[in-house]
């Protein structure tokens, strides 16, 4: 089970620094902080993963999401 939550981290890691849309980018950066809190869960460290679940994927991403649409979007013509 900890080897396929490293994966999916690992995954979602390298999809955010490829993505184009920063939004996109957000998004998989909570799901990996959710992961990394369930990782910590099975890791008998149930305080760390309940400061990660509720800083790294809602407090972080909040702000993230309130300051992605508080920037103007500029789209290339080609």
């Amino acid at each position: 089970m900890t080897v396929i939550l490293l994966l999916f981290i690992l995954g979602l890691g390298i999809y955010t620094l490829f993505t184009k849309d920063l939004l996109h980018s957000v998004i998989a950066l909570s799901a990996i902080s959710l992961l990394s809190a369930m990782l910590f869960y099975i890791l008998h460290a149930p305080d760390v993963a309940i400061t990660e679940a509720a800083v790294g994927a809602g407090v972080s991403t909040i702000i993230f999401v309130w300051i992605i649409r508080h920037t103007d979007r500029k789209e290339s013509d080609s």
